[in-house]
């Protein structure tokens, strides 16, 4: 029975590993040559076991856990094989195991199939559904929605969390983006195109670059800013580059539209009577993240970009207005006000004495 049993096993391992037949040779002690086979045996079980772990865990899909708020763009270029794209997405949170991703793209032949572009993904999406957007080539739009009152740092904050583009690289080539005659060189302006970027919805190809973003952004703005404003920026004896630092400090300084024509009407009386503008907007701007109130500290800040230490607008805009702000800033109400403040709620009150904008400072804050 054991010698019948032997054969057998001798047989199928000839057949699978060529083994000497001097091994299976019977006119020996047959126990001991049993204990070799068993040997044997145990190494291909142990070889076979460690191969079946290894697939198993790179095919676990891990524990990455779905946020569908959280996008990511991934851009994939020309040559790059399954196993880089899968190291790719697993650094972006797309996929949990690139190991997982690599694997079934081999054995499922996707690999050749995988266009270059850019893709939009979300985080913990799974290996599964990413391989499906590569394999149909599925490449989304990109869109960016830049609100009004946006920094050039905080869109390029935007521009980076939603892998669009690299934030370090957009804020080098803002520093000295002037596609524009009325885009002033000012040697205190960290940002040349602070200002000029207009807030809008933005639709680009899967492959945009710094440059192309940028460009978009300041023609848009270009587009807007009607000849109808031109004209009436330079009755008002404005250059373009000061009606929007004029209309800056309006976007910032107003939560509500109905403020910003009074805003406006504020800050031309107080340039009218060489008044500093005391606009906290400004004071704000020099900082690394925004504060509720600013202090009297903060007031005393050395910048040439502190009104309330310098009469007259700062060097350039600090932020990028809306429409809705340079209609303001062209067309400020007819009131005769010098102070305001606003409430928590953003609403803002407005005095025509000193004494009086004490009493409603109190009265609101």
């Amino acid at each position: 029975m054991i010698k019948e049993w032997l054969n057998n096993a001798k047989n199928w391992l000839e057949d699978k590993f060529s083994l000497n037949d001097e091994i299976f040779s019977f006119d020996k002690n047959e126990f001991t040559k049993l204990f070799k086979l068993k040997y044997i045996l145990l190494f291909v079980a142990i070889f076979f076991s460690a191969v079946i772990a290894g697939a198993v865990y790179g095919f676990r899909e891990g524990n990455l856990p779905e946020n569908p708020d959280r996008i990511v763009y991934v851009k994939i270029t020309p040559g790059m094989n399954a196993k880089e794209i899968g190291a790719l997405l697993e650094a972006k949170k797309v996929i949990a195991n690139s190991n997982r991703f690599w694997l079934l793209a081999k054995f499922r032949g996707y690999e050749s199939s995988f266009l270059a572009g850019r893709y939009k993904f979300h985080e913990g999406i799974g290996t599964e559904a990413a391989l499906n957007k590569l394999k149909s080539g599925e490449m989304d739009e990109i869109k960016i929605v830049v609100p009004e009152g946006f920094t050039v740092k905080d869109i390029a904050k935007r521009l980076e969390n939603e892998g669009i583009a690299r934030g370090d690289v957009f804020l080098k080539k803002a520093k000295d983006f002037r596609p524009y005659d009325y885009i002033e060189k000012k040697d205190d302006v960290d940002f040349a195109a602070e200002g000029f970027l207009f807030p809008a919805t933005y639709k680009f190809d899967s492959d945009v670059t710094e440059d192309e973003i940028l460009s978009a952004m300041a023609k848009t703005f270009d587009h807007r800013l009607t000849k109808a404003m031109r004209y009436r920026a330079k009755e008002m004896n404005l250059s373009i580059y000061e009606l929007i630092t004029m209309a800056s400090l309006i976007e910032k300084e107003a939560k509500f539209k109905e403020d910003q024509p009074i805003i406006a009407q504020v800050f031309y009386k107080r340039l009218s009577l060489n008044m500093p503008l005391q606009s906290d907007a400004t004071l704000q701007y020099l900082m690394d993240a925004p504060k509720e109130d600013v202090s009297l500290s903060d007031t005393k800040l050395e910048s040439p970009y502190n009104t309330y230490q310098n009469s007259g607008l700062p060097p350039g805009p600090v932020a990028n207005p809306g429409e809705d702000a340079i209609n303001a800033a062209l067309y400020p109400a007819d009131t005769n006000y010098l102070y305001f403040v606003a409430d928590r709620e953003g609403h803002n009150h407005y005095t025509y004495n000193y004494s009086d904008h004490l009493d409603k400072v109190h009265e609101v804050r």
